[in-house]
């Protein structure tokens, strides 16, 4: 089930790559970005990745809490996020229930498919950008913190 723009966005717990516990209705007042993608170490999901670490500054300029969420685990995404240099955070999420609850778990492939949510002050979602398997476009996301 697609969200839509409007709704409250589903809440969530999820460890980072430190194994510390982010919970989205904590972050309320602070506009979110959250980036599903499948795989750590993947050609696409590296290069998405490493465009919103060397081109979207402005998001965490504007306040933003910015994440990745895929199904590897925390130990993955620490060697990852340090071997990339990210600024952003990465969410294991093992089984894909937050995928499932964001409307973006592939079921066929055991990962989460590509899919950008931007989640305003109130928790409420600003934008659903779903894009299946296929490499995205971030350059308008700043257009949606406010």
């Amino acid at each position: 089930m697609a969200l839509e723009v409007g709704q409250q966005a589903p809440d969530f717990t999820l460890a980072d790559e430190n194994n510390e516990q982010i919970t989205l209705s904590a972050l309320q007042g602070s506009p979110v970005v959250l980036m599903f993608y499948p795989f750590d170490f993947s050609g696409t999901c590296t290069a998405e990745n490493c465009e919103i670490r060397d081109n979207y500054a402005g998001w965490q300029a504007k306040g933003a809490k910015v994440f990745g969420i895929s199904r590897d685990s925390r130990f993955s995404h620490a060697v990852f996020k340090a071997q990339e240099h990210f600024t952003h955070s990465l969410l294991a999420d093992l089984k894909g229930e937050v995928a499932t609850k964001y409307g973006c778990w592939n079921e066929a492939a055991a990962s989460a498919d590509r899919a950008t949510f931007v989640i305003d002050r109130e928790g409420k979602i600003a934008l659903a950008h779903y894009n299946g398997r296929d490499r995205r476009d971030h350059s308008n996301i700043e257009d949606y913190l406010k």
